[in-house]
């Protein structure tokens, strides 16, 4: 048989060989022992997290009959043939590639049959994020009426590109990044049932390398395996991860705060002549001085195995440099990391960092972090004849107050102020009226109940501008939205990312593209009526059709009924606009 990688050898098989993620692995088997299973799971979290390998225990369990303390027994036929995906029943499908609406209509025609050797038919959905809107649209009403004896569960690593509509349908469980603690566990259980000679430091090394992905641990922990002939050793771990020695580091932290730049730029030189990434030797000396960060304020908080220091060692470096220039220098670093991103030249960014820290003394760093003070100045002759003049003033506010004067002149007297002038908010009625044309009472029904999603998907200073706002007519290619206030109806015509992100945002949740037209609440009646008169709704008279709209758009407390209401007019009226939104009142 050929080899395999380490972490697919290695991978769980049950819920307590996951490593890391004790509350979700706990839940799951309560479920199962209980008979509480959902229908839909939404498993989200970094790569390498467990989320694939929980939903493969998940399929074995809820279809094994010698389930014990919600365990499946890896013994009966149901699970040998789950372990080795050879069920028909358990069906794990790759959504990026497998994303249109025509491979999630497959899996929705084909999940109405029964299960064929097992109890519950599982769908795994993978990265299902990758699924198009018209994808997500086809898998919704299967989530939304599931069939008998069928279970979803998606995973992926971006939850914030899945609609919202989807998320409400599943119960969701977040798995975090995996400790390096417990990554060191779980490899050192590996190497002792492999019988495989290993230094506990180089684990730590591979473990802080990994980054939180179990997965990742164990990748990097076979490439150590290839490159040492079957053996894990500190500096064949620091080689194939990039990582520098703890030795290094020590050295070109003492150097640059003993402000020697020279001797700190050979030794950052020949940290690069061995091949060290430049990135990683940024992340090793920000991980560095965090410890020493840490042992300086709580010293106990600090796993001196982890580092591989000792406490001699951090008691002689922590003498070095204070807190304050131990926070310099990690804000450095981050800026330097940020710009290394885009260089083709880590080694000149590098240099330049170096020479920076090793010039940072105590004045420096008190600058650098220290509240500026403004000094008192001396006030300049202008300032002092405008205090002047502030106090003149100041008196002879005070002798108007104490009584009226007894004679006034022209430069006294009150001039008649000017009455303030609105100005007319203009609406793009070329827009308006195209969507009025097709409006539907349906449409608008259907666009409401999609309004709070299409609101949570927006940003916080959309969803504060849009909260005074509310759909007063839609169809099946557009929607009006009427704002209370003029000030804030313009403050919206003129964000067109607004009106960009509104349109995206319900053509995802609907599947339908629509226009977004903004109109002021307060000119919404004029322009409702304008459009009736100019379609020539109803056989009435003008005088008629206008006496009639009026009677619809006046709000009267105490209605009368001398006349009757022409029920023509009323049933044209509820056709466009909905029987929720015509109110009949007598004048």
């Amino acid at each position: 048989m050929s080899y395999q990688a380490l972490y697919r050898v290695w991978r769980p098989q049950r819920f307590d060989e996951i490593v890391g993620q004790g509350v979700i692995t706990t839940t799951l088997k309560n479920a199962l022992m209980t008979h509480q299973t959902s229908h839909a799971y939404l498993f989200t979290g970094p790569r390498g997290t467990g989320k694939t390998s929980a939903a493969k225990i998940f399929a074995k369990a809820i279809n094994c009959h010698h389930l014990k303390d919600g365990e499946p027994c890896n013994e009966c036929e149901s699970c040998r043939e789950i372990t080795a995906g050879q069920m028909n029943d358990v069906i794990e499908i790759d959504a990026a590639s497998n994303n249109g609406v025509e491979e999630i209509r497959d899996i929705r025609d084909k999940a109405k049959y029964a299960p064929t050797q097992a109890d519950y038919k599982v769908y795994i959905i993978d990265e299902v994020h990758m699924l198009s809107t018209g994808a997500f649209n086809a898998l919704l009403k299967t989530l939304e009426e599931p069939p008998a004896n069928v279970v979803f569960i998606l995973a992926t690593t971006e939850p914030h590109k899945i609609p919202l509509t989807i998320i409400s349908r599943t119960q969701r469980f977040d798995f975090r990044r995996i400790s390096a603690d417990d990554s060191f566990q779980r490899m050192k259980f590996i190497l002792g049932e492999k019988q495989v000679e290993y230094d506990e430091q180089a684990l730590w090394v591979i473990a802080n390398a990994a980054e939180g992905g179990m997965r990742d641990a164990l990748s990097i922990l076979d490439q150590v395996l290839s490159f040492s002939d079957n053996e894990v050793t500190l500096d064949n771990a620091l080689l194939v991860t990039g990582s520098v020695t703890k030795d290094l580091l020590q050295k070109y932290f003492t150097q640059i705060n003993q402000h020697e730049s020279a001797a700190a730029l050979e030794t950052m030189q020949a940290i690069l002549d061995e091949g060290k990434d430049g990135q990683r030797f940024i992340e090793d000396l920000i991980s560095f001085a965090r410890d020493l960060l840490l042992y300086q304020e709580a010293p106990e908080m600090v796993d001196l195995t982890s580092t591989g220091m000792s406490k001699a060692q951090f008691e002689t470096l922590t003498k070095l440099a204070s807190p304050e220039k131990i926070y310099l220098m990690i804000d450095q670093l981050n800026d330097i990391q940020q710009e290394m991103r885009f260089t083709t030249h880590p080694d000149v960014y590098l240099e330049v960092l170096t020479v920076k820290l090793a010039q940072l003394t105590g004045e420096t760093v008190s600058a650098q972090t220290a509240t500026p003070v403004v000094a008192p100045t001396e006030p300049t002759p202008d300032v002092t004849a405008l205090q002047q003049q502030v106090q003149e003033l100041q008196k002879v506010v005070k002798q108007l107050q104490q009584g009226p004067a007894t004679g006034r002149n022209e430069t006294t007297e009150r001039k008649p102020k000017k009455k303030a002038t609105t100005r007319q908010v203009q609406v793009n009625l070329t827009k308006v009226y195209p969507i009025l044309e097709a409006a539907t009472k349906d449409d608008l029904v259907n666009l409401r109940d999609l309004w709070d999603d299409m609101l949570n998907m927006l940003s916080v200073p959309q969803r504060a501008l849009l909260h005074v706002s509310q759909p007063v007519a839609a169809s099946h290619d557009g929607v009006i939205v009427a704002f209370e206030y003029s000030l804030l109806y313009q403050k919206a015509a003129d964000d067109q990312s607004l009106e960009d992100d509104m349109e995206a945002d319900l053509n995802r949740l609907s599947g339908s593209e629509r226009t977004v037209v903004f109109v002021p609440k307060e000119q919404w009646p004029t322009i409702r009526r304008d459009f009736i008169d100019q379609h020539h709704l109803g056989d009435h008279s003008d005088a008629a059709k206008e006496d009639q709209l009026k009677r619809n758009d006046e709000d009267d407390d105490n209605p009368g009924t001398e006349e009757p209401i022409d029920d023509k007019m009323v049933d044209e009226a509820k056709k466009f606009f909905g029987d929720d939104l015509v109110e009949v009142k007598d004048d």
